[in-house]
């Protein structure tokens, strides 16, 4: 797929290995993997630094080799989901960024560009949770609500 702001074709660089179970150096217990999962995200990490620790402090390769499902999946079962997923999150706390950098310098039109290219991501991603019903319906991005939202 091409790259949503840019002339490049975006296919550069590594695939993870088609293996179809945990190899067997790695920990593979399912019922310790799940609760260790669930108190790493209630210490506040977000998936991505939650694989990332498995991966380098206890080694889990891949989570979902072991549970047969996704982080993000195991922790809505157990109602611990964020409010908002979790690259929209990140998209949003961009956005906030660069709106407080272009507070301070007002003049820089190669950053406000890039703010209004996060905007339409999230605009887009935003539709795309709505169709997917990970998002209410009637939710709306306004610039000066991001920071309620953010926070």
């Amino acid at each position: 797929m091409a790259r949503m702001h840019s002339g490049g074709k975006g296919r550069s660089g590594s695939n993870k290995p088609s293996v179809s179970e945990a190899p067997a150096w790695s920990a593979t217990d399912k019922k310790e993997l799940e609760d260790l999962i669930v108190s790493l995200a209630q210490d506040g990490n977000s998936t991505a630094i939650i694989g990332t620790i498995l991966r380098d402090q206890h080694a889990v390769p891949d989570v979902r080799l072991v549970t047969g499902e996704r982080i993000s999946q195991t922790l809505a079962r157990n109602g611990i989901s964020p409010r908002y997923p979790e690259d929209m999150m990140n998209l949003m706390r961009r956005a906030l960024s660069l709106i407080d950098h272009l507070a301070g310098n007002r003049k820089d039109l190669h950053n406000r560009r890039q703010l209004e290219l996060c905007e339409s991501k999230i605009r887009r991603l935003a539709r795309y949770y709505k169709s997917n019903g990970q998002l209410d319906e009637n939710w709306v991005y306004k610039r000066d609500q991001l920071r309620l939202m953010v926070e």
